[in-house]
């Protein structure tokens, strides 16, 4: 039997044709076409590390089949590539090479454009894209702009994931099991002042929205749980001995009369009023353990309950009662108030918890067609009140709007719906990233700004956005659009400042600056300040965009 000797030599064979599509532009997108369109989108990949990993490949061969039967279809086909280089993972190769991040993204990238090419997918290089391009990130810093302009970006002091390691703040996502993702390193709870965006704004347009995708029914409900819309109350508690309330939010108002114990968050603006001096240490120490743990880890309804007693009390508004204040890491402070009554008789982590450090247990609610108390606790489902005044012997379903009502004319608390969903934290305290356009002035120059005619005006907020720095307030002023971009100042020392600050925050020649409060214009205050009484002392946001950021938009 005859054997074919003939081989197939595809490295010639695929060169010569890459080298004739790449001559003859056979996938450049026509500009003005009359052919109907279609735009192939990949995920652009992080020029990160020395190469490409077979991921790349894995997608962008699923992409590419259907850009070409599009174009064979008669489609005008626009099939880009892009690097989305800006962040951390760039960032952190450059420090383990010892090389600049934009020297290493711009190696990384011919390589990674190299191996690309070699695979020979259909992609329009013409348009191809890097986020860490000015020329690029102008628009990048223009979008948040106009978020800032329409009031849905803020500035806060918020919990956020620290490595000690990185010297940087993490996303929930940057964290695995206790751990960052890059590195491995452990990582801690700090609060760091941080741009915010409010995407909370967008929850019911984001619910409504799921409706209108084609999407499998499974990962619509994990989209709704993750937005987490709920209706209930907020309720205010006066706190014993202090000219204070806390306030919590919860759904099942009915409960109100249930409730024998309150908890706060570890991070809880009023715990340090609620500890009575001979607690100090122990809920010291409480909440620096706490601080080590992830939100899953402390919610998780499997793990041993664990808590402090402050000493103090609340007064519940619908009995008079007083119940003791605890400080538990079951409670985030990121949903809700941070707080929570808590109705040890029908709620399961309630009941744990009561059960361990022995708190009261009132029933509130008993089974249907039943009005007496059981030991079958603790009962969430419906049922008839119970231990609840006025309200026994009414359905609890029904008097969940009543005691709102009630409430609400007592001037106790009010009706309110409330999401799981946090607003997003959009700053990064590293130096690898787009500086956000933002220029700190006093209150004085702030309220001149607001009369001064011209682009600053423009593109101011309706409310204020202000940060306290150092027992001094400071306000923020947007660059208008004309002076983008922003550019990122060429450092010698990137590292982490590893205060909690960016590495742009030392950079004093690009920090301080003079401000014209009429055309945004700014110049280094190394300079001799401009004439005109416009000009005033300013400085820069040094916080960066997460990585994100240039490719989400």
């Amino acid at each position: 039997m005859a054997e074919n000797q003939t081989t197939y030599d595809f490295t010639s064979i695929e060169k010569k044709w890459q080298e004739y599509w790449e001559r003859e532009k056979t996938f450049r997108a026509e500009d003005d076409s009359e052919k109907p369109k279609f735009y192939a989108l990949d995920m652009f990949p992080y020029p990160s590390g020395a190469g490409l990993h077979i991921g790349h490949p894995e997608g962008y061969v699923a992409s590419d089949i259907l850009a070409r039967y599009k174009k064979a279809c008669g489609f005008n086909v626009l099939h880009p590539m892009g690097w989305d280089a800006f962040g951390l993972p760039a960032e952190q190769y450059a420090i383990k090479t010892g090389t600049h991040p934009s020297v290493t993204t711009k190696a990384n990238i011919e390589n990674f454009r190299r191996q690309i090419k070699s695979i020979g997918f259909a992609i329009d290089w013409e348009r191809e894209i890097n986020t860490t391009d000015s020329i690029y990130y102008q628009w990048t810093q223009w979008i948040f702009l106009k978020l800032f302009q329409r009031g849905l970006a803020y500035v806060d002091e918020k919990p956020v994931w620290w490595c000690p390691n990185l010297k940087a703040v993490l996303a929930n996502e940057e964290v695995v099991d206790g751990k960052s993702e890059v590195g491995k390193h452990p990582v801690e709870r700090r609060n760091l002042r941080q741009v915010v965006l409010r995407i909370t704004a967008y929850a019911e347009k984001l619910l409504e929205g799921l409706e209108d995708l084609d999407w499998p029914d499974s990962t619509k409900r994990q989209q709704k749980a993750w937005i987490g819309r709920s209706e209930g109350a907020e309720v205010q508690f006066a706190i014993d001995g202090l000219d204070e309330k806390l306030e919590v939010y919860t759904t099942r108002p009915d409960t109100l009369f249930g409730a024998t114990y309150m908890v706060v968050a570890p991070e809880h603006p009023f715990l340090e009023k609620l500890v009575i001096p001979e607690k100090v240490d122990e809920v010291n120490a409480y909440v620096e353990a706490a601080a080590k743990k992830s939100d899953l880890d402390r919610t998780d309804l499997a793990k041993d309950k664990s808590g402090v007693f402050t000493g103090s009390f609340c007064i519940n508004p619908v009995n008079g009662e007083k119940v003791p204040v605890w400080v538990a890491d079951y409670v985030l402070i990121s949903y809700g108030t941070g707080a929570i009554m808590a109705v040890p008789a029908h709620d399961e982590r309630d009941h744990e918890f009561a059960e361990k450090f022995d708190i009261e247990i009132k029933q509130v609610i008993a089974r249907p067609n039943k009005d007496t108390e059981s030991n079958d606790l603790p009962y969430s489902g419906p049922g008839v009140m119970l231990n609840s005044g006025e309200y026994d012997g009414l359905k609890a379903e029904e008097c969940k709007s009543k005691i709102i009502s009630d409430l609400e004319k007592k001037g106790v608390g009010k009706g309110a719906v409330n999401y799981k969903l946090r607003d997003w934290i959009f700053s990064r305290q590293r130096y690898w990233g787009e500086p956000i356009p933002l220029a700190w002035v006093s209150k004085e120059d702030y309220e001149k700004a607001k009369i001064t005619e011209g682009p600053v005006k423009e593109s101011l907020p309706e409310t204020p956005v202000k940060s306290d720095k150092e027992g001094k307030t400071f306000y923020a002023l947007p660059l208008p659009p004309s002076e983008l971009p922003l550019k990122l100042p060429d450092v010698e020392n990137y590292q982490p400042a590893g205060t909690g600050e960016s590495p742009l925050a030392t950079i004093s020649e690009w920090l301080e600056i003079w401000f014209d409060l009429e055309t945004g214009k700014s110049i280094s205050r190394n300079d001799p300040k401009p004439d005109g009484s416009n000009w005033v002392s300013a400085t820069r946001e040094t916080n960066t965009m997460p990585q994100w950021a240039g490719s989400c938009w």
